[in-house]
Formats: structure tokens, C-alpha cells, sequence
């Protein structure tokens, strides 16, 4: 599929949070995907220097997976919490390019809108590939939020002062929580429900639990220069 050509990617941490917040103002935070046939889940694994990005495609609403890419490749950017986009994406966008068919709406785990420059990766590839688009990760980067209950749907919002980021979900009885945010052309409420949709009794909705799986496993499709190494850890 295609890949939007957005900004250069061998800049300097500085020059990438110029960019973030350049492209922040064109993310749409609204919207609600319409004739879902096809939905994508986005992963990537970090290994040392080297990282393997996944992309899986599944087909909605039997969520069969229908597709899977997967890239190897060194790591060019360094980790700078809040550029993981700069470090990542140019392997996940590799995956995409790969893919025969284009996604009617993506999961990435990761930051969407909750992020300190409101520019996550989320945000990032949605951009990018013009895709209504889904921010799912497992952790908090920014913001804070009040009790959640512990049944299945139960939700709070994520806060940054007086803005809302994005939303607390449990997708699962007593399971650690989820942070569910816009990545693009979508709105938040739609993103929780599209997100529960999604979800087949795990902790993460299935095209996302697909990925995540594909990123640590052995088969890869492999770039000029790279060689496929050994298991490599989840971040």
C-alpha cells in the first residue's frame, strides 16, 4: 500500500519534535469509520540496535487474518522517550508497503494523541498512510486518571490538566487496563468502542494481539543489508 512522503526521517531529536508538533495540527480527532471489511494491527519488537516491525491484517467482522508482513532492520534513530516514532516507524512503514491490501481502520500499539506534543506514533502512521487509526497501548506516557472499575468495559478518561487524552479501558475482569487513544480520523468515543469491538477475551484487542505476536516470531521478510537474528525482547 501506499506510504505518504511527510518529512525526512534522518533529522536530529530536535528537528523530530519540530515535526511532531508540526503535524500535530493535522490529525483529525474526529469521525467514525463506516463499512469495516478490513482491520490492521501494528507491532514492533527491540532488540539492541535492531528491531522487527508486523503488520497484520484481518478480516472484520470474523477477524480472520487474512495477511501478515514482517520487517527486520537496524535501528538508525536513538531512544528518546516521546521520538519512538522516529525510530520505529520507517520499519513499520516497510510492512505497510508490503501489504497487498489497504486497511479500513488500524490498531498500533502505542500513543495516539497521549503524548506530551499530542503526536504519538498512533498519530504518527495514521498520517502517513491516511487511515483511520487507533492508538492502543499498554502503558501510560502522560496524564493522569481517577478509579476504574474492575469489570469488563468499564472506562475513565485520561487527563492532562483540562484535556482529555484519551480514555482508560479494561478490556478484560481484574486485567491491567489498556490506554486508548485518537490516532487519526476518528473520535475517541468511537476509538473505545471500535477497540471492545475488536476484542476476543484477551487484554488486547485482536488485530493488535496478532501483531504483537508476529513481531516476536521468527519469520521475517528480510531488507538488503539486514539478516534475521535471534528472539528479540518486547519493550
Amino acid at each position: 500500500m501506499e506510504i505518504r512522503d511527510l518529512h525526512p526521517w534522518n533529522v536530529s531529536p530536535a528537528e523530530a519534535m519540530a515535526i511532531q508538533k508540526q503535524l500535530a495540527g493535522q490529525v483529525i480527532l474526529n469521525g467514525a469509520p463506516q463499512d469495516v471489511r478490513l482491520v490492521a494491527g501494528a507491532d514492533i519488537a527491540v532488540g539492541g540496535d535492531r528491531a522487527r516491525g508486523a503488520v497484520v491484517l484481518l478480516s472484520y467482522p470474523e477477524l480472520r487474518p487474512l495477511e501478515q508482513q514482517v520487517v527486520e532492520a537496524e535501528l538508525t534513530f536513538p531512544y528518546v522517550p516521546g521520538l519512538l516514532a522516529f525510530r520505529e516507524v520507517p520499519v513499520l512503514a516497510e510492512a505497510f508497503r508490503r501489504l497487498s491490501r489497504r486497511p479500513d481502520l488500524l490498531l498500533v500499539d502505542g500513543q495516539g494523541l497521549a503524548h506530551p506534543r499530542r503526536f504519538g506514533i498512533a498519530c504518527h502512521l495514521g498520517l502517513l498512510l491516511d487511515v483511520p487509526t487507533i492508538g492502543c497501548a499498554k502503558s501510560r506516557l502522560v496524564g493522569d486518571h481517577g478509579p476504574l472499575g474492575e469489570e469488563a468495559g468499564s472506562r475513565t478518561e485520561l487527563r492532562d490538566g483540562p484535556d482529555v487524552l484519551g480514555l482508560v479501558l479494561r478490556m478484560r475482569a481484574g486485567v491491567t487496563p489498556v490506554y486508548v487513544s485518537v490516532g487519526h480520523r476518528i473520535g475517541l468515543s468511537e476509538a473505545a468502542e471500535w477497540t471492545l469491538r475488536l476484542c476476543r477475551g484477551y487484554r488486547l484487542p485482536e488485530p493488535a494481539r496478532l501483531a504483537h505476536q508476529a513481531a516476536g516470531g521468527q519469520t521475517v521478510v528480510r531488507l538488503r543489508g539486514t539478516r534475521a537474528g535471534g528472539q528479540l525482547s518486547k519493550l
